[in-house]
């Protein structure tokens, strides 16, 4: 199982939101480079970035920050956030980020999505974010009536390499994983899951490793790492240095919702 950083950028900022809630940020540095490679540096085989000015606007104004962490790594990066349509995808992928997570479009134009994996075979997620199991949109200010299994099932079709599922109450609140809705996603579905949302410290991370064999391969950290609650080098020491068997060797040569 991979231990992935987060770092989520609001107007080239790190900062981490309380339950999605964009009026309840805590920045915890200005210099998000140096964040990335302090979590390289650390242990880290790959980072999640999300582009929290792009999923509320739908247009990205953290484009340079992105470039320069990209450039300033040698792991993977992937990217959420306001990438709603093919060139959004594209400018992204362009940039060097590795796989590119889309969220909004999933539920408002599917049918894109398929034809995102086709294009761009191995380098699309999709972030299902839930709010009382139903899929929040458009930066999470929105709540659809999909469900979140449904959503799951319906991506895993369209051939996304990964779902990225968020338990929005549980985001930011240190208050441990949804263990139980993780497991019914999971199972539900026969490409890897990547945990999000919650994780307050070494034993929520240890007791996520139930669920590998239910098909969740990494787990996302973000306020936990920030306030020290969680180290990053005990993380991936405790359950291994992360094996990126879903990312194929030539992952983006050819180069969040």
């Amino acid at each position: 199982m991979d231990v992935i950083p987060a770092i989520d950028l609001l107007a080239g900022r790190c900062v981490r939101l309380y339950q999605g809630d964009y009026d309840r940020s805590e920045t915890f540095g200005d210099r998000p480079v140096e964040m990335a490679r302090r979590w390289e540096d650390e242990g880290a085989t790959q980072l999640h970035l999300v582009d929290l000015d792009g999923a509320k606007q739908g247009e990205s104004v953290n484009g340079d920050a992105i470039a320069a962490i990209v450039r300033a790594v040698s792991i993977p990066v992937q990217l959420g956030g306001g990438l709603r349509d093919r060139e959004k995808v594209r400018r992204v992928l362009d940039l060097g980020v590795k796989r590119a997570i889309v969220g909004t479009v999933a539920v408002e134009n599917p049918d894109l999505v398929g034809e995102l994996c086709q294009e761009f075979p191995g380098q699309i997620a999709v972030g299902i974010d839930a709010r009382n199991g139903k899929v929040a949109t458009k930066g999470w200010l929105e709540t659809s009536e999909v469900h979140a299994t449904d959503l799951a099932q319906r991506m895993a079709e369209k051939g996304v390499a990964a779902i990225i599922y968020t338990d929005i109450h549980r985001d930011g609140t240190l208050s441990g994983p949804n263990m139980e809705a993780l497991r019914e996603l999971a199972r539900s579905v026969e490409v890897p899951v990547i945990a999000s949302g919650g994780v307050s410290s070494l034993t929520d991370v240890l007791s996520l490793l139930s669920l590998e064999l239910s098909g969740v391969t990494g787990v996302i950290i973000g306020r936990a790492l920030y306030t020290g609650d969680v180290s990053l080098r005990e993380a991936v020491q405790a359950i291994g240095p992360g094996r990126l068997q879903d990312i194929p060797p030539d992952f983006g040569s050819s180069a969040f919702g």
